[in-house]
């Protein structure tokens, strides 16, 4: 499982394109058919967490020639499958920042909001189980 926080102009639609997205920890791996998880980033007006998706295409970036260290990127296409219940976004997460105590919490905290950039990240079994409870 996978979860994107990214700048997102309109919530309401059942369809996004992200393209160029930054991968970390693990983002990389993501692929058509995958669940993801959409956060509304903060830094660009978003409120968190607002739904549930599958990847319908996931299409690597090329790198650039002479760029010795870059980021992987990859640009996805994604169906709303459910709509958030709850609000889950930096103020819920921020308290949890202990970040060897293994919860859910502190685990999104740390990969989207130690560094606040937009990215595409994998998930453990416990933040999938944790943000299912959302829907």
């Amino acid at each position: 499982m996978f979860a994107i926080k990214t700048e997102v102009p309109d919530i309401t639609l059942n369809e996004y394109e992200f393209l160029n997205q930054k991968t970390m920890y693990g983002g990389k791996t993501i692929a058509a058919g995958d669940i993801i998880f959409l956060f509304a980033s903060e830094n660009e007006g978003g409120n968190g967490l607002f739904a549930r998706a599958v990847v319908t295409s996931a299409v690597p970036t090329p790198k650039l020639k002479n760029v010795e260290r870059q980021t992987p990127r990859v640009s996805i296409s994604v169906k709303r499958l459910a709509t958030a219940k709850q609000h889950l976004g930096r103020k819920e997460l921020k308290p949890f920042n202990d970040w060897k105590d293994g919860r859910p919490e502190t685990e999104l905290n740390f990969k989207f909001y130690r560094q606040a950039t937009n990215k595409i990240v994998g998930l453990t079994d416990g933040a999938t189980k944790f943000l299912e409870t959302y829907f």
